[in-house]
C-alpha cells in the first residue's frame, strides 16, 4: 500500500492506544476496538529458545466483530505468536485465552473454538481435497448430514467445487491455500487465526477470500498474519505491528497511517515537462513546508508538505487546483494523503531481513 488517499484520521483515543511506552504495549492488554467481549485474550505472552527471546511478554486482546492485521519483517515473532495462541508451540511465560479457555490448561477445549490456517497451509496431500474436508470433518466431530453441510458450505466458500476429487498434490499453490481456507472454517468457529490467507492467490482469487473474510467478521474474532500492507487497509479494523517480539503498534490502518510523515500531504501528478517551474510555483504557495519532486517518464508527482500538522486538507488542495488551473498545468491527479502506512511499517520495525523467525 504505497499511498494512502485522505481517509479518517485517528482521534485522541487512538493516538492514546498507538503512543504507548514500551513497557506498557509489552505486558498490557489492549482492549479490542469493537467494544465487545474480548474472544482472544494475551497477556504477557512470552515464548524463549535457549538465550534467544522470540515474543517478550506480547499483551492484547481481539473482540467478537474484529479483524486484526498481526504485521511484522520477518523474525519479529508473528509465526511463533500464532502457534502458541492456537496451542501448537507451548509459551515460556504469560496466558493466552481463547472464548474463556486457557490455551495451556484447557487446550482442546480452546482448540475447538478456533479456525486455524497455518504458514505453507499444510494438507495430506495424497488425499483428495473431498476425502481431507471429511477426515477434518471427522476430526472436528462432525458426522452424517452436519458434516455434509458444513464440507458443502465450506466448499461453496472457498470455490473449491471443481478440484474435490483431485489429489492435493495435484493442485496449484492457490487451490492448496484455499483447501486450507476451506478447513479453517468448516466447523464455523467463533475465531479465525490465518497464517497469510491470500499467499499464493491471483487478484481474483484475493479479491474473493476478502469477501469472504469480511462477511465472517460480524461473528467472529478474526487475526490475519500478512505481509501485504493494503490488505490490512482492505479487511482489517485494527493493526498490531510487532518487531523483535515486542508490540511497537496498534491502532486502526487509519490510525497508524495518521503518524506517517505523508499524513495530511497533498500529491498533484503533472503530465509533460515542467517540473522546475512548477516547483517553483507550488513553493511560492503560503503553508508549505517542502515538496518532494519524482519524475516518472512523461509525467511528474509534486508530494506537498503542509507547515503544521492539519493544515494538509480542503484548503491546500483547493489552492493547489487553483494554481493549476492559472498555469494550465496537465493534472493527471490530485488528491489529499491520509498517510502511508509503508512508511510507518519501515520507521517501527528494526529487525530487517536478517533475522529469521523460530519455528
Amino acid at each position: 500500500m504505497g499511498n494512502g488517499r485522505k481517509g479518517r484520521s485517528g482521534g485522541a483515543r487512538g493516538r492514546d492506544a498507538i503512543n504507548r511506552s514500551d513497557s506498557d504495549m509489552a505486558s498490557g492488554i489492549s482492549a479490542g476496538a469493537a467494544g465487545g467481549e474480548p474472544m482472544i485474550v494475551i497477556d504477557g505472552l512470552t515464548k524463549q529458545f535457549g538465550p534467544f527471546t522470540a515474543v517478550d511478554r506480547i499483551g492484547f486482546s481481539v473482540a467478537k466483530g474484529e479483524v486484526l492485521g498481526f504485521l511484522g519483517p520477518n523474525g519479529a515473532g508473528k509465526s511463533t505468536t500464532m502457534k502458541m495462541v492456537t496451542g501448537f508451540l507451548a509459551p515460556s511465560a504469560g496466558t493466552a485465552r481463547v472464548c474463556g479457555h486457557d490455551i495451556v490448561a484447557s487446550t482442546l477445549d480452546a482448540q475447538r473454538m478456533i479456525g486455524y490456517l497455518p504458514e505453507g497451509a499444510p494438507a495430506y496431500g495424497d488425499m483428495t481435497t473431498r476425502g481431507f474436508l471429511t477426515f477434518i470433518a471427522r476430526v472436528r466431530r462432525l458426522s452424517g448430514t452436519q458434516a455434509d453441510k458444513a464440507i458443502d458450505s465450506a466448499v461453496e466458500a472457498t470455490e473449491l467445487a471443481g478440484v474435490l476429487e483431485q489429489p492435493i498434490d495435484t493442485l496449484s499453490k492457490g487451490f492448496r491455500r484455499r483447501v486450507g481456507l476451506a478447513q479453517a472454517i468448516l466447523h464455523n468457529p467463533p475465531v479465525l487465526i490465518m497464517d497469510e490467507p491470500t499467499d499464493g492467490l491471483d487478484p481474483n482469487q484475493k479479491f474473493e477470500v476478502r469477501k469472504l473474510i469480511g462477511r465472517m467478521a460480524a461473528d467472529k474474532a478474526i487475526v490475519i498474519s500478512t505481509h501485504i500492507l493494503e490488505e490490512v487497509d482492505a479487511i482489517c479494523t485494527r493493526a498490531l505491528i510487532i518487531d523483535r517480539g515486542r508490540i511497537v503498534a496498534d491502532g486502526t490502518p487509519a490510525e497508524l497511517m495518521s503518524r506517517s510523515r505523508y499524513h495530511n500531504a497533498v500529491s498533484l501528478t503533472l503530465g509533460g515537462r515542467t517540473t522546475v517551474e512548477a516547483a517553483e510555483k507550488l513553493r511560492s504557495l503560503a503553508g508549505i513546508e517542502s515538496i518532494e519532486v519524482a519524475p516518472r517518464g512523461e509525467e511528474t508527482t509534486f508530494t506537498l508538505f503542509p507547515a503544521r500538522a492539519g493544515e494538509g486538507d480542503t484548503l491546500l488542495v483547493d489552492a493547489v487546483a487553483r494554481l493549476a488551473r492559472e498555469e494550465n498545468w496537465q493534472v493527471r491527479a490530485l488528491y489529499g494523503e491520509a498517510g502511508r502506512l509503508d512508511e510507518v511499517f519501515r520507521r517501527l520495525t528494526r529487525s530487517g531481513a536478517g533475522g529469521k523467525e523460530a519455528a
